[in-house]
């Protein structure tokens, strides 16, 4: 019987008495749908999927979103293969949600180890819902409705020392979006922060310092460790998270071979909140 504990009282649940090698039942689908509603991201022990069979699970819970920067080490073309030994300064040792430079981010992506350093190379995951009901309600009020610009550019300006070319290509295919500063999910309806430091240029409605300074003040909100949950991995461990509702951080503090599978599932436009009349935000005049 599959069974699911909670890991903190704010995100994360590991679960347990399934295998995911194995075609689920509707029953299992139905309760890790609504474990990952409740919980955002999902740990299973001991399941060292093959690519075909870590495909066959991500299916069964939506799309599959194709990746963008396939490697040639990819088995299929659903999966990416993550394979780094230095990752300080690589992209994903900032807190990020995936892809948010795209007008529909991924909804979810489940990630699996294949091979681990010795120690270290844990990733920590944060509530953006969390994170929005930790503000104050005047701080609140005032993001609702505000709006802002993500852009790939970012990225590329900030791994400029990786030469990375097949970065900088995609940076062409995709302009710049604006995306709510609070998004509303789709499914539970709770308000989350939508906002982080890989992607997030500036706020549409706010002068240039004004964006700068809140900005900076969110980024170093949501990481919160009241808002996180710390995970350790092992050969065969997965995680399954809900990229519309958490942001994530791989800690770089390894200098080993750590080798992650990855299939992501295709997401919808973010909605936000609707301000009510008369209480519009200034334009910048941008």
């Amino acid at each position: 019987m599959l069974q699911v504990q909670p890991l903190t009282a704010t995100i994360g649940a590991e679960l347990g008495g399934v295998d995911l090698r194995e075609p689920l039942r509707e029953d299992e689908v139905e309760v890790i749908t609504e474990a990952l509603g409740r919980h955002q991201v999902l740990f299973f022990r001991e399941q060292s999927m093959s690519a075909e069979q870590q495909v066959s699970f991500a299916r069964r819970f939506g799309e599959i979103d194709l990746p963008l920067f396939r490697t040639t080490s990819s088995p299929v073309p659903e999966v990416l293969i993550l394979d780094q030994v230095a990752p300080k300064g690589e992209g994903a040792d900032s807190w990020h949600a995936d892809n948010t430079y795209m007008e529909t981010p991924p909804m979810a992506s489940i990630l699996q180890a294949l091979h681990l350093p010795s120690i270290g190379g844990d990733t920590c995951f944060a509530s953006m819902g969390a994170a929005y009901d930790g503000l104050s309600p005047a701080m609140r009020s005032f993001l609702d409705g505000l709006t802002a610009v993500h852009s790939l550019s970012l990225m590329v300006e900030r791994t400029r020392h990786l030469d990375n070319v097949s970065l900088r290509d995609q940076a062409e295919r995709w302009p710049p979006v604006v995306h709510p500063v609070v998004r509303v999910h789709p499914e539970t309806g709770r308000r989350m922060l939508n906002v982080n430091a890989n992607w997030t240029s500036h706020i549409v409605e706010l002068q240039p310092d004004e964006s700068r300074a809140l900005l900076t003040f969110l980024f170093q909100h949501l990481q919160s460790p009241s808002f996180q949950v710390r995970f350790r991995w092992e050969e065969g461990s997965v995680a399954f998270w809900d990229n519309r509702a958490v942001q994530h951080f791989a800690v770089p503090d390894y200098a080993e071979r750590r080798v992650m599978q990855r299939v992501t599932l295709t997401g919808d436009r973010p909605v936000g909140v609707e301000r009510g009349p008369g209480v519009q935000p200034a334009m910048s005049g941008r």
